[in-house]
């Protein structure tokens, strides 16, 4: 029997501890990073990006949470959406508002700072804009078809239409190795090897979108919730205010 030094014991136990580590994590040790998941891992990027636009669309509801960046302005979302309906809270230049759409008509609800607009973005913050302001404060605001702010808003509260703009990587694409996501394995795919974006999608169960970084700082979103119900429904007469053809923000 060839005496064994207690280095090479000490070493061999430590690269046991890692190696059990490492395959907790899903990597080295010669382990399989893709075992016990859906299998999207082992596919090329183009496939799996695929894959989760398939998931994405295959299910009617979803959370999702974030920034995005449009039009010169920064969006802070706080959105749960399905085909019918949308609902959540987004912030932009300073103001927060509440979104509902039931069908195709969409509300919105804000505080009488935001209609009345006194820090100088539109009204002047005189007696009219603070009689608005008073009139609208807290109640869901009708937003007619033909308004600006129907098309500017509308969006968010659309499933299909803002995952169909959002979900898209910019210029080649590759795998860019497996990470974790709140607890979940997700394998990282980019566009021009991080430019163009990164999409974090998920190896177990389906293969749903987790996290999204947009290409040029264009904002950073995560999604939950995929195929969990909500409940919308159109808000009491006593609280909804119809304010004609045009809102006051246009």
């Amino acid at each position: 029997m060839i005496p064994t030094s207690p280095g090479r014991v000490r070493r061999a136990a430590l690269a046991s501890v890692w190696c059990a580590l490492a395959v907790v994590g899903a990597v080295g040790c010669g382990g399989d990073p893709d075992a016990g998941t859906n299998g999207v891992g082992r596919l090329p990027a183009e496939q799996i990006q695929s894959r989760a636009r398939q998931a994405a669309a295959g299910v009617d509801a979803v959370r999702l949470a974030g920034t995005v960046v449009a039009g010169g302005h920064t969006y802070k979302l706080d959105m749960r959406l399905k085909s019918e309906a949308g609902s959540g809270s987004v912030t932009a230049d300073g103001a927060s508002f509440q979104l509902l759409r039931v069908g195709e008509q969409l509300y919105l609800k804000a505080g009488a700072d935001f209609w009345s607009r006194a820090d100088g973005k539109g009204g002047d913050g005189g007696s009219a804009d603070s009689a608005i302001g008073e009139k609208l404060d807290g109640k869901y605001v009708k937003v007619p078809r033909k308004d600006p702010a129907y098309q500017r808003f509308s969006g968010f509260t659309r499933k299909e239409v803002l995952l169909d703009g959002l979900l898209t990587l910019h210029g080649p694409l590759s795998a860019d190795g497996h990470h974790e996501q709140h607890g979940v394995r997700v394998i990282r795919i980019t566009g021009d090897h991080g430019s163009g974006g990164t999409l974090d999608v998920s190896l177990e169960g389906k293969p749903y979108p987790l996290r999204l970084v947009r290409a040029g700082g264009a904002g950073t979103l995560a999604f939950s919730d995929w195929g969990k119900d909500f409940r919308v429904e159109e808000p009491a007469s006593g609280d909804t205010v119809d304010y004609g053809k045009q809102l006051p923000t246009s």
